[in-house]
């Protein structure tokens, strides 16, 4: 009887889970599945390359981290919330997601460059006109 009861507590929970993610997010799209990845690689290269530097591990800089991936899940909440008020389709959410993305990529190819593994000079030259850019609009 106690594993029935435990199925049935993650297939509640699973079902929550789905409700939450659909609400939220409308369904689960592929540019929100390649988001979650790279901010996995980021979170991941990033801890390999405070060791690697020999910076060492601070967990205060990894909360900040997470807390920065979370508070951008919370904008793409925002995003498709108000697609739905304003009746856009994924106009909003779209944009949100691949904005994010786009950011988690540059942070994923500098800390592929801290590793000190080789990188593409076409690609390295391509982030820093971005981040130039970024530090333009601030």
């Amino acid at each position: 009887m106690q594993w029935q009861w435990s199925m049935g507590a993650l297939a509640s929970v699973c079902a929550l889970a789905g409700a939450v993610i659909t609400f939220a997010f409308g369904g689960w799209t592929e540019a929100l599945t390649v988001l979650l990845v790279a901010m996995g690689v980021d979170y991941i290269t990033g801890v390999a390359a405070a060791l690697r530097t020999k910076q060492g591990l601070n967990s205060q800089i990894g909360f900040w981290g997470l807390a920065r991936k979370g508070l951008s899940l919370l904008v793409l909440l925002l995003a498709h919330r108000l697609d739905m008020l304003l009746g856009t389709g994924d106009m909003a959410m779209g944009g949100a997601t691949y904005f994010y993305l786009v950011n988690e990529l540059i942070s994923v190819a500098e800390n592929y460059g801290r590793l000190g593994l080789p990188f593409p000079e076409r690609l390295r030259v391509l982030i820093a006109a971005l981040k130039d850019r970024k530090k333009d609009g601030e």
